[in-house]
């Protein structure tokens, strides 16, 4: 009945959120007015007032029935005339019953306890959503566009398109999506990954609308705006999830029809057999099954606000049920176990070179490229302080590597093969099978005609990877392979580092693909975490499909089941246990409805009307706040994140 009544059976949508607190809130003041009739009554009853049976307290008694019991009954009566039968026809014909047989006061304790019940299971559902639907509130309506003449405008943002700049200053919600093209600050991004640590902006790196600017002025070309925006989309999603249902649910609808004219026939069957109308009522209301109807919603709701508040896109409830069912997991390996930057992990100069020569040479003449390998070596140059001087006649071969003039030599960093076709002297450098087979990307620095030295580079693997694997083990998955389409010796080290089953290098999509099949036909649930892009067939292969990192990305966002906005590994865990908590949650709240219901009836003939209305919310109350355990999962995750990388 809760979820159904007239006064709660709306689509929660983000533009209506306000306009239904209003009507709970009329509901309770309506609810709290008959109430107070009903109060009156009992005091009017009184030898101090009119008196046992007076006219005035049984009229206070009649108007707070009819104030509380008429919302119920129109509910009920519109039902009928639309031909759909939910659960306010057994508690709307125990009110008329009462009243009928001039049990003022039980009616109106009935339908006090029943509207009571709702507003408890409203005003919670309203809350576990609010975290939701606040989301949209965090994107301002006006911003501040950069006109061509240098001068700003403050402009709504729905007239903002892509291309123009925006100027966010600090301690302001960005507005758009788009790109930074001009300032240095820390935003932080908690809303739309759920990363506690804010995360550092510098130019060319992108920002979302929703996130908040803390520290410095930026200019940000946009690239998105309004429900266009990772924040609108998600949103959108989140919103949509709520309506979806898992088999339970589905189930519960199927046979509902058939409930309802079950239960008339075993009240009709008592009064015709015991002539007593009130155990007759009690039926009615006992059977009435808000907390069986309430418990898969309820836990379900909660359920979504705690994965939005981590950062996690459930798009389908039933989703949310498959990831506690994993016992196998498909990794992609580049940007999703590891970092997807490069990073210099190793020098190895000649005997005649110094560590820091080799390395200021490769990085001077690197400065022009905008390949990873350059920005790696670039990073550690520039935490070893050395000075790079200026680069002449610099030349990039795509897929080999580059050439420069530096300080009048003649300088080549790039692959063994390239420095060959230059007539570089390799012999002074170690053979490359001994530092390739330990996973080693390497850049050779010719310094004029000569090999100096080589660069060792890596993809680190993610810090909290095998933290994150660690606790799917103990969860009860049993395997984890890696795909990836890099080397043998890469592959086999960051397999090692993360503690896989198994792993399967120079992999291709349509490898991937088999893969995940061969593993399904095994027995396994597999679940595949991928970055989205190029896993898109691995993705929708697996019985669950989870994007990494998939913040701004439309094509992570829509390829998988769940997206994951931030980079946080351990948030798959998470998920699982989520996923888990959630089942136990429903599986409870089922069997507690249910049990309440066959004790209720087999002690029908012990309980009042009055007694089994306020039982009846009491079951409501148990089973909503049980569910609403589940809004604060995770929370520990918030308060020890890690920088997005």
């Amino acid at each position: 009945m809760a979820h159904e009544h007239l006064h709660f059976k709306e689509d929660i949508a983000a533009e209506h959120t306000h306009g239904k607190q209003l009507r709970v809130s009329i509901a309770l003041l309506g609810t709290l007015a008959g109430g107070m009739l009903l109060l009156n009554s009992y005091i009017g009853k009184s030898r101090f007032f009119f008196g046992p049976g007076s006219f005035q307290a049984e009229i206070l008694a009649l108007a707070g029935a009819i104030l509380l019991g008429a919302p119920i009954v129109w509910h009920a009566v519109k039902s009928l005339l639309k031909k759909e039968t939910h659960m306010d026809e057994l508690v709307a014909l125990a009110i008329v019953a009462a009243v009928a047989t001039q049990q003022y006061r039980a009616a109106a304790i009935v339908a006090f306890f029943m509207l009571l019940s709702e507003l408890v299971e409203s005003r919670t559902a309203l809350g576990a959503r609010a975290s939701i639907e606040s989301l949209i509130k965090l994107t301002p309506q006006k911003a501040n566009r950069l006109n061509r003449d240098g001068s700003e405008s403050e402009v709504m943002v729905s007239q903002i398109r892509p291309g123009e700049v925006v100027r966010v200053r600090p301690g302001d919600n960005i507005p758009v999506d788009g790109d930074v093209v001009k300032g240095l600050s820390s935003v932080n991004e908690a809303t739309i990954t759920g990363e506690a640590l804010p995360a550092d902006k510098v130019p060319g790196m992108q920002v979302f609308a929703g996130t908040t600017n803390l520290t410095g002025a930026l200019d940000i070309t946009v690239t998105k705006a309004g429900k266009d925006t990772t924040l609108g989309k998600v949103q959108s999603l989140i919103l949509q999830a709520e309506k979806t249902k898992i088999p339970i649910m589905r189930i519960i609808d199927r046979y509902v029809k058939w409930y309802t004219p079950t239960i008339l026939m075993i009240a009709g069957i008592v009064l015709f057999f015991t002539r007593n109308v009130n155990q007759a009522i009690t039926i009615l209301v006992i059977g009435c099954p808000c907390a069986l109807i309430l418990a898969t919603p309820t836990a379900m709701v909660a359920a979504i606000s705690a994965a939005a508040r981590l950062g996690i896109l459930v798009k389908n409830v039933a989703d949310l049920e498959i990831a506690g069912k994993v016992t196998a997991m498909v990794f992609d390996k580049t940007g999703t176990i590891t970092t997807g930057r490069l990073y210099v992990t190793k020098l190895t100069p000649a005997e005649d070179v110094e560590p820091s020569k080799l390395l200021s040479f490769a990085a001077t003449a690197e400065k022009m490229s905008k390949h990873p390998a350059a920005r790696a070596l670039l990073e550690v140059a520039k935490q070893a302080n050395l000075a790079l001087p200026d680069v002449d006649n610099f030349t990039e071969t795509p897929g080999k590597g580059v050439t420069a003039v530096v300080s009048g030599s003649r300088v080549i960093v790039g692959r063994e093969t390239f420095l060959k076709e230059n007539k570089i002297n390799m012999s002074k450098v170690s053979a490359p099978s001994l530092h390739e087979e330990q996973g080693f990307s390497t850049l050779y620095v010719g310094l004029d005609g000569r090999c100096v030295g080589w660069v060792g580079l890596q993809d680190k693997t993610r810090p909290e990877a095998q933290a994150a694997v660690k606790e799917l083990v103990g969860l009860g998955v049993k395997r984890f392979t890696m795909l990836t389409g890099d080397r043998d010796e890469v592959a086999n080290r960051v397999a090692a580092e993360l503690g896989c089953t198994d792993y399967k290098a120079h992999c291709l999509p349509q490898d991937k693909l088999a893969i995940v099949e061969k593993i399904k036909k095994e027995g396994h649930a597999v679940v595949v975490v991928g970055d989205g892009i190029n896993d898109a067939p691995a993705l929708a292969a697996g019985d669950l499909g989870i994007a990494m990192g998939a913040a701004g990305s439309d094509v992570a966002i829509n390829s998988a089941s769940i997206a994951l906005l931030s980079n946080d590994l351990k948030r798959l865990p998470a998920l699982v246990l989520l996923s888990r908590r959630t089942r136990s949650v429903i599986n409870w709240n089922l069997a507690f409805g249910v049990s309440f219901i066959v004790a209720g009836m087999s002690l029908s003939f012990l309980i009042l009307p009055t007694v089994a209305a306020f039982l009846h919310f009491a079951s409501s109350l148990v089973v909503v706040f049980n569910s609403a355990r589940l809004v604060r999962h995770g929370e520990e995750l918030q308060q020890h994140s890690p920088a997005l990388v």
